[in-house]
């Protein structure tokens, strides 16, 4: 009785208009208060110990990273990268499209944010070379929805925090269905481009490649910085998180200066002379090699048994190999022959660094309060508070459906009615694209989760599997009406009606279909590259 009263408030609030944490929340409430023999203590209780929880402390991070990111120039190079990789295709531009939303989805873990970061630019590119708007923005909002598969991912941070699976297994166990499903989009673009006979991009070689890869490098680390600090032992995905948010203020502001105090002030200026130019150049990759050798070293040494390789040795080995780029490059692109110019050139750049550097101390402390920081980190409150305050009413949810052994009463309805876990998925990936289609990703998971978990761990299905599962499940809820946020998003951007972006999308629908059924029922997807590296999740029932 209790479990039919719980729903029908549920379900009731949500049809009359009401927020979907006040849902949640509400009607657990009313059901300890009137329908169970919890005490209302435990609301309190439930609630503190949500607000508690050292894995959804990830989330404020990573959506302040990904503000960063969005607000930077860090999709437009991107872009740039993906254009020069994949744009001589015929159909690369739509491809290269893909290719930036993949990039973008590992510094982020939002799908919104990627739609808004890519879509912006992207759009307006393809619309410039002859695509149909409709066509590119299918695309955007398609592709956007890898922001929630590959890692990291605040949905399945959401996932490992109602379930308590590991956040790490789970980021590895995105990377091989994120690149599979993105391959897969690329695929049906190049035969529909091919049907179309949509325009290629000229090939402009491999140094475009490595030109474009160079200027977006400073974005690329930040997936190294957090994939390799977590498997590395270096730290937690929490505190890989908070590295992320600082490094991605740091680079939007200081590096790239596409906000802030120093923004549109260029590194290099027209005045300066070109050996001035080469010896600054020849410094910041030697520098630039030199840091990023000391973290992939220390990443790679970290864990047990990588004792052997000392700070002192890899600061070496560091050292040189860095003099070797910096003397290299220096005799490559100078005027003066012989390794007696090269201290001409450092010595020539010596006012670039004085005085950038001297730029930098002046704005470092404007920085935290600049208008555009303010606006950032306001933005990515907002939507911190509204996840957490969805989170912790879910939380409160699925206590109330623990109290009252619901999952258990369904188990064993599921079990007595022959289901296996072949039919038992098929049910679950049902309902779920039922749920996304009313409900944003974060509160249905939620919702859903702790009462499937139980039942697929009595039928054997593993933990990570179920997770990338339920993850792809919430990619195509985000581009499916009436709630489809992708949907929202992408029609604000584009200026198109709600009706215009759901025909626009719906043939590449299609394509995250054939996926979902793919990682359904082809586990190993999900669970052989975080089992490999980290071993199975073993979870007490």
């Amino acid at each position: 009785m209790e479990t039919l009263i719980l729903f029908i408030l549920v379900l009731g609030l949500l049809f009359l208009g009401a927020p979907v944490a006040i849902s949640l929340g509400l009607s657990s409430v009313i059901t300890i208060a009137f329908f169970s023999s919890d005490s209302m203590s435990s609301v309190a209780l439930q609630l503190f110990t949500a607000s508690q929880n050292y894995t959804l402390l990830a989330i404020p991070f990573f959506v302040l990273a990904s503000a960063f990111m969005s607000t930077g120039g860090v999709a437009k190079r991107l872009i740039n990268f993906a254009i020069a990789t994949v744009g001589h295709f015929r159909g690369g531009l739509a491809m290269a499209s893909v290719l930036a939303c993949m990039l973008f989805a590992a510094l982020s873990g939002s799908s919104p944010a990627t739609v808004v970061a890519i879509g912006t630019i992207a759009i307006a590119g393809m619309r410039k070379v002859g695509y149909s708007k409709e066509f590119a923005a299918g695309i955007i909002a398609n592709a956007g929805t890898l922001g929630i598969l590959i890692p990291p991912s605040i949905v399945m941070v959401v996932y490992s925090a109602a379930t308590d699976v590991s956040v790490g297994r789970m980021f590895l166990a995105g990377v091989v269905p994120g690149i599979v499903a993105g391959l897969m989009l690329m695929i049906a673009i190049y035969i529909m481009a091919r049907i179309k006979n949509l325009p290629a991009e000229p090939w402009r070689g491999f140094h475009e490649i490595a030109r474009h890869g160079k200027d977006a490098g400073w974005g690329l680390f930040l997936i190294i910085i957090i994939l390799g600090g977590i498997y590395g032992g270096v730290f937690t995905p929490t505190e890989a998180a908070a590295v992320a948010a600082v490094y991605a203020f740091f680079v939007a502001l200081f590096i790239y200066r596409d906000m802030g105090p120093l923004k549109d002030e260029p590194w290099l200026r027209e005045t300066d002379s070109s050996r001035a130019r080469v010896g600054f150049s020849a410094v910041v990759y030697a520098v630039s090699f030199f840091s990023v050798w000391m973290i992939l070293s220390f990443f790679a040494t970290s864990g047990p048994g990588g004792a052997t390789f000392g700070f002192g040795e890899r600061a070496t080995v560091g050292l040189v190999l860095s003099l070797a780029i910096l003397v290299a490059y220096t005799l490559w692109r100078g005027e003066s022959a012989g390794l007696a110019g090269v201290p001409k050139h450092l010595a020539a750049s010596l006012p670039i660094w004085g005085r950038n550097l001297g730029m930098t101390a002046r704005s470092f402390f404007r920085a935290f309060f600049n208008e555009d920081t303010r606006k950032v980190t306001v933005d990515a409150a907002r939507t911190t508070i509204m996840l957490m305050f969805i989170i912790v009413n879910a939380l409160l949810f699925a206590h109330v459906l623990t109290a009252e052994r619901i999952p258990q009463a369904i188990t064993a309805l599921m079990l007595d009615a022959g289901f296996n876990w072949f039919t038992f998925l098929i049910a679950v990936n049902i309902l779920l694209l039922l749920g996304g289609q009313f409900m944003e990703p974060s509160g249905l998971l939620l919702i859903v989760a702790p009462v499937v978990f139980p039942i697929a761990m009595e039928l054997g299905v593993d933990p990570v599997h179920l997770g990338i599962v339920m993850v792809v499940n919430m990619e195509i809820g985000m581009i499916t009406p009436p709630i489809g946020l992708n949907l929202f998003v992408t029609s604000g951007i584009t200026g198109m009606s709600l009706v215009q972006v759901v025909k626009a999308a719906l043939p590449f629908v299609g394509v995250l279909f054939l996926f979902l059924i793919l990682v359904t029922y082809v586990p190993i997807l999900s669970t052989w590259l975080p089992y490999s590296l980290m071993g199975p999740e073993l979870v007490t029932r």
